[in-house]
């Protein structure tokens, strides 16, 4: 009884993350690895059925280095990004990102944002003018502009230029700043008699859904968006059930909105359409079936180019990191809202964002986030200090009380109702309080849910490193006991895709922070007074066994928090253990 509540917060705990683990992996899975000859066979097919989807949609799929050639281009160079703009279309369809890496290991490619439409992960932006009469000529995505420049640095704008014969020149102004953000000018000179109505458009295109992107809802991938001052995230699988759908051509349509934003995000990745923020604007997400590709974009309202004159619009367009301390200088500075949304916080961002911040404020003075976490889990328990002190004596006096506390259960055994009367006058008289065990435990989940959103989608974890074997932070510990932690030169993970085995596999991949994690909680454990009831004991007994695998595949900087967090309880407890003079 003295132990109820304790190990009821425990239960329910491991209850909760269990089953969010369980429902993740069964309703809302990741792609399933497949076996080595269908991994050897996937690029093919892939290939086969890029090439059968541009066929429909009028593409001739090639490699990414043919793609690139078919259009001249206009050289992309800052400290973050290389690339190009294409002329053929004045389409952003070729970034990469200089800063980042596919993998941990430094010599591996960087990341490739950006690809050409003929190429099999084509992915771009682009800005159209549309008229509502045929007779009226504007830029489409075969038109071949003219630039003043072979290179777009943040030093040197380009300006791209097309004539239409007509009347109409369309001019149109690239800049880019030190890091992902260009601002684009567009000017539309009206030489001829008539006045000219013309509407700006901008999409992202997106062909093919990305392998790696997440299917469960822990975190968000896919198109995105803030419509009138609202955000709005739609999953992949959302906008292809969309597709089907009869109501608004398929399409999700956010209309009348003023300003806002409008892309498709990755986990760290972004590219999204900033129109001007006081435009009034209607925002759409699509997906074509036939040419498997999604599509986001706004329409903004209608300008008239008159006679002899001329129309000037300038927008912006990010297209790189989601650094949460850009993203937030580019929403004060250009008055973008929400923009810092595009880092999936989670419903409680209130709580996840500030947490991020600490910790980001920390890694500024130690250069190592894994030594900031250590720095936090300090504060974290300093601020709880008052809550966790008043725990842990509640729990020694509790221990120190064990012998009466069995005279009474030996007295009144069979007298349940008698014996928890005894019991509960027991503790007013010695001025314990059962419940007060559970109180830190309850109070560190939703720390515990901010660090794991702040480590599973900052980008400032991604590759961060800690000392020894960890080289990613935001990844699951690399050891296993499956290779004696590296000292058996074998590769298991080929096994991982047989059904059975596979799944014993991923139960036995347990690395070492994983047990040191449980080690800790074991010893933490063994300083609670030992429940009475037998069953509850043997629960007590279970949980460190529980929390090791249940942790085991979560990214390592989260269980070195579990772990030190530990470390710290055990020495903060057996202190006031030995002030009390209880003998842990």
């Amino acid at each position: 009884m003295e132990n109820k509540n304790v190990i009821l917060a425990i239960v329910l705990s491991a209850a909760i993350l269990i089953g969010w683990t369980f429902l993740q992996a069964h309703f809302f899975p990741a792609p399933a690895p497949k076996p080595q000859q269908t991994q050897e066979q996937q690029p093919q097919q892939q290939q086969q059925q890029a090439q059968q989807a541009a066929q429909d949609t009028g593409r001739k799929v090639v490699s990414r280095e043919e793609a690139l050639k078919e259009s001249p281009r206009v050289a992309i160079d800052t400290p973050r990004l290389s690339g190009s703009i294409a002329l053929k279309g004045a389409r952003l369809d070729d970034l990469v990102l200089k800063g980042y890496r596919e993998t941990a290991d430094p010599s591996s490619p960087n990341v490739v944002l950006l690809s050409p439409r003929n190429s099999k992960d084509a992915y771009f932006a682009n800005l159209y003018w549309t008229a509502d009469s045929s007779e009226t000529d504007v830029p489409t995505g075969d038109t071949l502009w003219q630039a003043d420049g072979t290179t777009l640095s943040p030093d040197k704008p380009v300006t791209l230029t097309w004539d239409n014969g007509h009347g109409l020149a369309f001019t149109r102004k690239f800049e880019i700043d030190s890091n992902y953000m260009f601002t684009v000018t567009d000017t539309v000179a009206n030489s001829g008699s008539q006045s000219v109505e013309l509407a700006p458009t901008g999409r992202v295109i997106r062909y093919g859904t990305p392998a790696n992107a997440s299917q469960t809802y822990v975190l968000h991938e896919g198109p995105i968006g803030v419509y009138d001052g609202s955000l709005k995230e739609e999953k992949y699988k959302s906008a292809r059930s969309q597709a089907e759908e009869p109501e608004n051509n398929g399409k999700f349509v956010y209309p009348n909105s003023t300003g806002g934003w409008m892309g498709i995000s990755d986990k760290y990745w972004l590219v999204s359409q900033i129109p001007p923020q006081d435009e009034t604007l209607t925002g759409s997400i699509f997906y074509d079936p036939k040419g498997d590709f999604y599509q986001v974009d706004f329409a903004a309202a209608k300008r008239q180019v008159p006679a002899g004159g001329s129309v000037t619009r300038q927008q912006h367009l990010f297209a790189g990191a989601k650094v949460v301390n850009m993203l937030d200088e580019y929403s004060d500075r250009l008055g973008i809202p929400l923009f810092d949304r595009a880092v999936d916080f989670g419903w409680f961002f209130f709580l996840t964002k500030p947490l991020f911040k600490i910790l980001d404020y920390i890694f500024r003075f130690v250069g190592n986030f894994g030594v900031a976490i250590l720095c936090l889990t300090v504060l974290v328990k300093a601020v709880m200090f008052p809550l966790a002190n008043k725990s842990y004596r509640s729990m020694s006096k509790m221990k120190i009380l064990g012998p009466k506390m069995k005279e009474l259960k030996e007295k009144h055994g069979e007298d349940r109702a008698k014996l928890n009367q005894e019991m509960m006058a027991l503790y007013k008289r010695e001025k314990v309080n059962p419940a007060a065990g559970c109180l830190p435990i309850v109070v560190q989940i939703p720390v515990f849910y901010a660090l794991y959103k702040v480590i599973y989608t900052t980008i400032e974890m991604r590759h961060a490193p800690f000392f020894g074997w960890i080289h990613d932070l935001s990844a699951p510990d690399p050891t296993s006991v499956l290779n004696l932690f590296g000292l058996i030169p074998w590769d298991y993970h080929v096994l991982l895709a047989i059904p059975v085995i596979g799944g014993l596999l991923h139960f036995l991949s347990i690395g070492v922070w994983p047990l040191i994690m449980g080690f800790t909680m074991w010893l933490q454990m063994r300083l609670n007074p030992t429940p009475p009831d037998p069953v509850q004991a043997r629960i007590f007994a279970l949980m460190p066994i529980i929390f090791t695998f249940m942790l085991a595949p979560f990214s390592a900087g989260l269980v070195i928090y579990w772990a030190w967090n530990n470390t710290l309880s055990i020495a903060q407890q057996r202190l006031i253990m030995w002030r009390m003079g209880v003998k842990p």
